[in-house]
């Protein structure tokens, strides 16, 4: 079976534009990607970033699942360390109720930073771990009643005939360990770690995975940025945005857009931010969509991965749906 292509959108606010605006680019995005043929469609949870209109996933996922027909739609991902097992799952099960076979779990465990952990978590005494949310997860998702669950009796409402699929996301750690034990399927970051660790770790997930109610075998996918042109010239005028948007990220700054080509060239970058940039194009493939192709295939073979999330981080929507139109046409989706 041919590799499967999704998306993850960051609903980024371009510069001269607004977070509405994002929205509905979002919405244009999830739209094309649909009839295109790709198979799933992700927003993210992030906090406190003033580029990014994605906080809410939960609610992005309502609205774009009711905009489209046939691709998922999922969180990439909730990140669990805020919020009670018991709520997510309803909330998830209530997605589910209304686009049955369409929606995607994919949970995280990131905190989002000090000021964030703290204003989301404010005067709670006590945590869960992260594998004991996911445990429970699964018990209201699965109406388990034979368990010796502490909360064995509550059932998560509304009961549904199907279930959301359950990913688990990172980049090694706790994740890989939990999606094996309780039979997840699995994101693997390489946008975050691209380095030969990820294919030990994905092993370590296949040889580890215990089948669940939710999936009898090992899925793996990977996440990866990518930034495409029609030509290579014009990909790497498109990744000097990418750059500076990324640099500034990782420079303990807060962009309040995704800056547009003319602003990026501009920039002077110091030795520090040059050297980050370089850091971050090992996470990102860029050029003309023949040579996307070929690197995709490339990560493909060496993840040996059932699935590749794509991250879209161009500035202005006419690019980001040029981008996966080409994409789309190399890869023959139907």
């Amino acid at each position: 079976m041919m590799t499967r292509l999704n998306i993850l959108d960051y609903l980024l606010i371009d510069e001269g534009k607004t977070a509405i605006d994002a929205f509905h680019n979002t919405t244009e995005l999830a739209k094309l990607a649909d009839d295109l043929g790709y198979h799933r469609f992700w927003v993210p949870e992030q906090h406190h970033a003033l580029s990014i209109a994605s906080s809410s996933p939960e609610l992005l996922m309502m609205h774009l699942a009711g905009q489209t027909n046939n691709i998922r739609i999922g969180s990439g991902g909730i990140m669990l360390p805020h919020y009670s097992p018991f709520k997510v799952s309803e909330i998830f099960r209530t997605l589910e109720a209304i686009h049955p076979n369409r929606i995607d779990l994919g949970m995280g465990n990131s905190t989002g930073g000090r000021l964030v952990n703290h204003a989301l978590n404010e005067e709670k005494e006590e945590r869960l771990t992260y594998e004991q949310q996911v445990r429970d997860i699964q018990k209201y998702l699965s109406d388990d009643k034979e368990s010796s669950h502490r909360f064995q009796k509550l059932i998560a409402t509304p009961v549904t005939d199907t279930q959301p699929e359950m990913w688990m996301l990172g980049a090694g750690g706790s994740s890989t360990k939990i999606a094996a034990e309780l039979g997840t399927a699995y994101t693997y970051a390489h946008f975050i770690k691209p380095f030969d660790v990820g294919i030990e770790i994905i092993n370590t997930y296949r040889k580890q995975f215990k089948p669940s109610l939710f999936h009898d075998k090992p899925i793996v996918s990977i996440a990866v940025f990518v930034v495409v042109g029609k030509t290579t010239d014009e990909a790497e005028q498109l990744a000097k945005s990418f750059d500076l948007w990324m640099a500034s990220l990782e420079t303990a700054k807060n962009p309040p857009y995704f800056p547009n080509v003319i602003t990026a060239s501009k920039k002077y970058f110091s030795p520090f931010e040059k050297q980050k940039i370089n850091n971050i194009r090992k996470r990102a493939i860029i050029g003309d969509s023949s040579y996307v192709k070929e690197e995709i295939q490339k990560l493909i073979a060496k993840y040996n991965c059932d699935e590749v999330i794509l991250i879209p981080n161009i500035p202005g929507i006419e690019n980001r749906k040029t981008a996966i139109k080409l994409l789309a046409k190399e890869f023959q989706l139907t």
